[in-house]
């Protein structure tokens, strides 16, 4: 049965990149207010966690995996390294165009989150993105 197929639009992909900037920012972040600083204190004192604590460690591990499989299949290795290049670069002229202090590591590290962001959107969308251009599937399993 034919289903019918939306179009992949810039709103697409800016509701992808949205999503990867919850996901990173959420999981750590320099402001503190992050998963990570969340559930710090309890590496040294247990009897700190809480449920919450592990319904939020999951709820993030499973984001995490939806869009590191999605980029690691769409993308591939070449292509995730081309990803990472490519944000990589857009940091580095950031960092030499615009006036960010190279020494703050906080401004430092909020671009390279962005960054991340952006492959793990660029390799959610790919597959979508391909298709637009060149009009090719990507099939990776079929029903039987």
């Amino acid at each position: 049965m034919a289903r019918g197929r939306t179009k992949f639009t810039w709103t697409n992909y800016l509701l992808r990149l949205v999503a990867a900037l919850v996901l990173v920012f959420a999981t750590y972040n320099p402001s503190q207010w992050s998963f990570f600083h969340w559930v710090r204190p309890i590496v040294h004192d247990l009897s700190q966690g809480n449920v919450l604590m592990a319904l939020a460690g999951i709820v993030l591990l499973i984001g995490w995996a939806i869009f590191l499989r999605a980029t690691m299949r769409s993308l591939g290795w070449i292509g995730t390294t081309l990803a990472v290049a490519f944000f990589g670069i857009l940091i580095w002229m950031m960092l030499t165009y615009l006036p960010i202090p190279r020494d703050d590591l906080a401004a430092v590290t909020w671009l390279v989150l962005a960054g991340l962001s952006g492959v793990l959107s660029a390799g959610i969308s790919w597959s979508h993105i391909r298709r637009r251009m060149t009009g090719q599937l990507d099939v990776d399993e079929t029903d039987s």
